[in-house]
């Protein structure tokens, strides 16, 4: 049986996450996409927040081009290849001091299985096999792998196959925003982070690997950003108890943060990155961990890293790799994504006082979210039945802006959005998407009787 047409489209043998037709596309350039009726949209969402530099960039396509008529496919057992190399190269100057060691896959769930099983494979090689429990915050997202669900605190995405996982302990992520007490900001950052300490003498100091966190929330947290004494703090948390920390900088990472990784901003130096999403720039699949010689050397020395993937270091998508980062430098676009960054945010938080029910804006530079409530002053969120952040996203792709939602809190109710668009994106641009968003809201309020300020 296949999904049944719409628009005149024939049926369809994919499937993929539901079974929701959408058009069939065409082509792209810098934020917009055509479908095959020349109606254009904006991709305010840079897909899944992956198309960092752009659609249609020649100079990245051009490198392709290029390495496709050398060769496309060698694998890593049997030969070296230039660009991954040179990608390697490259993204250790990008790193923070010490993340010199660099691991190839094809996406964000492989690269975070990467970092754990890195991390495990450290402490066996270093005499410290009862260490193998990785604390998580909840809600967080690190993928759709067994291994990365078992890390990622999100009931709608879990529970079907608990009885497959080995559960993680958990830790409260630091919605602080929330919360209704007499404490700063910053002492409810360093609250929130003195529970992983709590949570670790819990679960005995010494049974704890790691601790994996996303500097800027993803997909669960839509852009959640912690006051800064938090990251400090947990540095020292880990630090103190030989825990290694790693920031799943899959969606934060590359630039899109107005830094090259989102946890740039912080004085929170991790110990394993997970990137991808924006270093292939959706130009190919990639993914990287990034790792110290101290964690990556012991375990070479004991035989060898027990992991791997067919396509890791594909020549092919390394060349990409290369290419997007050398558009990044020349296009200034870190730059960009911070300057525009500050321009869509005062923009939505003057959304914000038209729609009393977008309750938190929240974000870095191009990845900004915000959270819609029934009520803004107890915080109730919204019915999950009246599907408000899907009527958000129908509205907004009615009208040409593609936009990034799903439920929060867990995945089950608190409704979000996410905007961030490619770093190409200009001032008018934001303007743009900004125009059609408040429309968009305005449709959503009458839909749903939400409060609306003038």
């Amino acid at each position: 049986m296949t999904d049944q047409p719409a628009d005149g489209q024939r049926p369809s043998n994919l499937f993929y996450l539901a079974s929701l037709r959408r058009p069939l596309v065409d082509r792209a350039d810098g934020i917009y996409i055509w479908d095959q009726t020349g109606r254009r949209f904006i991709d305010g969402s840079s897909g899944a927040m992956v198309v960092n530099i752009g659609h249609g960039n020649r100079t990245v396509i051009e490198a392709m081009k290029r390495q496709m008529d050398r060769v496309t496919f060698a694998y890593r057992l049997h030969f070296e290849n230039e660009p991954a190399e040179e990608l390697a190269r490259q993204l250790a100057a990008h790193m923070p001091e010490g993340l010199d060691r660099m691991f190839f896959v094809s996406g964000g769930s492989e690269a975070v299985e990467s970092c754990i099983k890195l991390a495990r494979q450290w402490a066996v090689a270093t005499n410290q096999p009862q260490r193998w429990k990785v604390v998580t915050r909840f809600p967080s997202y690190h993928g759709g792998t067994i291994g990365s669900l078992s890390v990622t605190g999100d009931d709608a995405l879990v529970e079907s196959f608990r009885p497959l996982l080995r559960a993680m302990p958990t830790v409260p992520a630091p919605v602080t925003w929330r919360d209704r007490d007499n404490f700063s900001p910053e002492e409810r950052g360093v609250r929130y982070a003195d529970m992983l300490e709590e949570r670790i003498l819990e679960e005995g100091p010494e049974t704890v690997l790691a601790f994996i966190m996303e500097p800027i929330g993803g997909a669960a947290t839509a852009a959640l950003v912690a006051p800064d004494s938090y990251y400090s703090r947990i540095r020292e948390i880990c630090d103190r108890f030989g825990v290694l920390l790693i920031h799943d900088e899959v969606m934060s990472g590359a630039g899109r943060s107005g830094r090259f990784l989102g946890g740039d901003h912080w004085d929170c130096l991790p110990d394993i990155v997970a990137m991808s999403k924006g270093i292939g720039s959706g130009y190919a699949p990639l993914g990287a961990m990034a790792a110290s010689s101290r964690l990556v050397q012991p375990l070479l020395d004991a035989g060898g890293f027990q992991h791997g993937h067919t396509y890791a270091g594909n020549p092919l998508a390394c060349a990409a790799g290369l290419a997007v980062l050398g558009e990044m430098d020349r296009l200034h676009l870190i730059d960009n994504a911070a300057a525009m960054g500050d321009a869509l945010m005062g923009e939505l938080l003057e959304l914000r006082k038209r729609f009393p029910f977008i309750a938190d804006v929240r974000g870095k530079g191009l990845l900004i979210g915000a959270e819609m409530v029934a009520d803004p002053e107890t915080l109730a969120p919204i019915e999950p039945g009246k599907k408000a952040y899907q009527r958000l996203l129908d509205h907004a792709y009615a009208r040409g802006l593609i936009i990034y939602a799903r439920r929060v809190k867990g995945g089950l109710d608190g409704d979000n959005f996410i905007v961030a668009p490619p770093m190409v994106v200009t001032r008018e641009q934001v303007d743009e998407i900004v125009s059609i968003l408040g429309d968009s809201l305005e449709a959503l309020a009458r839909d749903l009787d939400l409060p609306v300020n003038g």
